[in-house]
């Protein structure tokens, strides 16, 4: 497979001997090779691959490290994200370490097939030997390394700033790294791995709980939250509170302390155009008399444009009725020759096109459109029945005449309703044409009137549903809870109902129950058992139609206006969303910058039940105690910080200050920083590998085959040569 990177391959691999050590930091976030005895890796990139594949040929690509961003436009890296070769901080995918191992041997210049150098690579503490054991064997069998030899990146680091002087013979070693965090004793310069202490808490956990934070605050910006921009923000901004519940306490009064402590990262922004001023009132006026201008020209045309089609319609009726005068006054034998030379075939066609014809004038004029019944040509046998006298009837032929007259009469209610259909239609058109040259007049004024009849409307239905429900407290007939009596919830119909039934009780309230025995009682029963089917709280009110008419309206021309809910405000006014601001575009980081460091020290914050650093401390001095000699203050005076989770500010004093919490009064506590936390560990290995004995503390490819697993499970390198 193709790899893709931007590190530039080394060309002097052939310049170094075959006896030359390769030394390799195998770190869980990056990656370091380099030569043993030179003061710095020639190849670092992140200790990740990816997969991505090609958007239009499919092909698949292995992406070591960072991938350019220019990728993206070719390749889809969406569905293969990032994969790394490490759990926690052993290495268990040998297949991705295969893959990372190319790539760095490539950039060193080496060739693959056959690498005839000893190799030093680090490990992480107390490294299962089945992780061990596959990766001696992808060493000697994949790549045919002669020698092979292990190492503790922290011990490595300790042992470099030991030959600088900052750290002495017997010390910690803190090593908080990218996934784990480690403490090791040291005793007369050697590593005491009974007593070491470790956390699952590292650098990477600390950038998740930060991207999880941010990103609950800001859910909109989630383009925006990278990986490896939150690694950015972590490194630049976070820092180790010294006393973490005082520090919250800062932020939760929002002293002004807090706000000298926190910091604004800004988003890409692009402020909007600046609105140029308002036309002068010169250029209203000008455009107000074009706009006139223009609509007295499109009334113009409309009223010509009416006219001719008023005389159209004119000239045709004149036509038809001509025509249908002279067919009237014709003979059977001439109809024929006369409706040859029109587009007609009967009389009857001709009346009714001459009926149409008349409608559309009336309607073109404005006209309100009579009923015009339709011509039957067999009218007058369907209902030829109606005008003979009952009389002169047998039965048969009068069930037929009132089968005709139901019939005649139906067909009229039809003709009748369609035409106050027909008017009502254009009553409202006529309203709508009137209510759109308002509109067009005067926007606002017209917008505001609207919006003022919405809400009287509103206020007027709000207003009878709430009488309907609670009656007005008009009666006086609250209870003493603060609710409403029953009276107060009646109807009108109810109430009267009510009343009667107690008139009739007062009256029948002594003696003998006697009430159906009188014509009067039955009267009052059909009162009390009338459905008041007209009364006008049942009825739905004109209120409500007009309202739903403007809200549809204001929907359509406001788009700042939103329908109320049914039982909700009775405001119709939308907030009037503002343009963002730069202050949008910005993520603020407060607590954020102490809270997510703060788990080194409580992992339970996360959900880790484990020790944080100083507690770790106290673990490894406590399991020293054995040692005797007053090995417990010898390290205290020399505690190294290495790794890259030690770079955060206040790191040293809470560390100091937690040590002291759980050491006797008047300990010697001495607290040092190593001289390059991330890069030490690969010094100091390069400079392990780079001495007279290191041959001694490697184990042939030979010994491999010979011993196997069993040899690699005692193995174990001494780091005073």
């Amino acid at each position: 497979m193709p790899f893709i990177s931007k590190i530039q391959r080394q060309s002097d691999y052939r310049r170094f001997s075959s006896n030359h050590p390769i030394v390799i930091d195998n770190g869980g976030s990056y990656f370091r090779i380099g030569w043993a005895g030179e003061s710095d890796p020639r190849v670092i990139f992140r200790n990740i691959i990816q997969r991505p594949r090609h958007k239009i040929t499919g092909e698949t690509i292995t992406v070591v490290g960072d991938h350019d961003p220019a990728l993206l436009k070719y390749f889809d890296c969406t569905r293969s994200g990032p994969r790394s070769a490490f759990d926690s901080n052993v290495v268990y995918q040998f297949e991705i370490m295969e893959y990372i191992l190319d790539f760095g041997l490539d950039r060193l210049g080496a060739d693959q097939s056959q690498i005839n150098h000893p190799v030093l690579i680090t490990e992480c503490l107390c490294n299962p030997v089945q992780s061990r054991s596959k990766m001696a064997e992808l060493l000697f069998e994949t790549y045919g390394v002669p020698s092979v030899a292990f190492g503790v990146d922290a011990a490595f680091s300790y042992k470099h700033n030991q030959q600088l002087g900052i750290c002495s013979d017997d010390g910690l070693a803190i090593c908080s790294g990218f996934n784990t965090s480690h403490v090791i004793p040291f005793l007369n310069g050697e590593p005491v791995y009974e007593a070491s202490c470790r956390t699952n808490v590292g650098g990477y956990h600390v950038t998740d709980y930060l991207k999880q934070l941010v990103s609950l605050k800001y859910p909109h910006h989630m383009s925006h939250l990278t990986w490896e921009k939150v690694e950015d923000l972590k490194m630049e901004h976070c820092y180790i509170a010294q006393d973490y519940a005082s520090e919250v306490r800062l932020f939760q009064r929002e002293d002004k302390k807090a706000e000298e402590k926190t910091r604004c990262w800004q988003l890409p922004w692009t402020p909007l155009p600046v609105e140029e001023a308002g036309p002068s009132e010169e250029e209203l006026a000008r455009k107000a008399a074009l706009k006139e201008k223009q609509g007295q020209r499109l009334r113009e045309m409309a009223e010509a444009k009416r006219f001719n089609r008023i005389n159209d319609l004119e000239n045709e009726t004149r036509d038809l009725e001509m025509l249908l005068q002279r067919l009237r006054n014709a003979t059977e034998h001439d109809i024929p020759s006369i409706l040859a030379k029109t587009v007609y075939t009967s009389q009857q066609e001709v009346e009714s096109a001459l009926s149409k014809a008349t409608q559309s004038l009336r309607k073109a004029k404005g006209e309100p459109i009579e009923s015009v019944e339709k011509s039957d040509p067999s009218s007058a046998d369907r209902y030829n029945l109606i005008s003979i006298p009952d009389e002169m009837l047998t039965p048969d032929q009068i069930k037929q005449k009132r089968k005709q007259l139901f019939i005649k009469s139906t067909s009229e209610a039809r003709q009748q309703k369609k035409q106050k259909q027909l008017e009502e239609e254009l009553e409202r058109e006529r309203q709508k044409k009137l209510e759109e040259e308002r509109r067009l007049e005067n926007p606002e004024q017209y917008l505001e009137e609207l919006r003022a009849k919405h809400r009287d409307l509103s206020e007027k239905v709000e207003q009878r549903k709430r009488f309907k429900t609670n009656g007005g407290h008009t009666n006086g007939n609250q209870n003493g809870s603060g609710g409403v009596g029953r009276g107060e919830r009646l109807n009108s119909s109810q109430r009267e109902r009510m009343r009667l039934l107690t008139t009739a009780a007062f009256d029948r309230g002594k003696g003998e129950d006697t009430f159906g025995a009188r014509d009067e009682d039955w009267q009052l029963y059909k009162l009390m058992s009338k459905d008041n089917d007209d009364d006008d709280d049942d009825k739905p009110d004109a209120d409500e139609a007009e309202l739903t008419r403007i809200s549809s309206r204001l929907l359509e021309i406001d788009p700042t206006f939103f329908k109320s809910e049914p039982g909700g405000a009775s405001s119709s006014e939308a907030p009037r969303f503002r343009p963002l601001t730069k202050e949008d575009f910005q993520i603020i980081l407060g607590v954020e910058r102490f809270r997510c460091p703060e788990i080194l020290f409580n992992p339970n914050l996360i959900g880790i039940d484990q020790a944080g650093l100083d507690e770790m401390v106290g673990i490894s001095i406590r399991r020293l105690g054995s040692k005797g000699g007053g090995v417990e203050e010898r390290i205290t005076d020399s505690i190294l910080l290495t790794g890259g989770s030690c770079l955060f500010p206040g790191m040293r004093e809470r560390l100091e200050a937690g040590i002291r919490m759980i050491r006797p009064s008047g300990t010697a506590i001495k607290i040092l920083r190593a001289s390059d936390p991330i890069l030490d560990a690969w010094r100091g290995a390069s400079t392990y590998a780079s001495a007279m004995q290191f041959p001694q503390q490697t184990f042939s490819r030979m010994d491999y085959y010979e011993k196997g697993e069993d040899w690699l499970r005692s193995y174990r390198p001494t780091y005073t040569i």
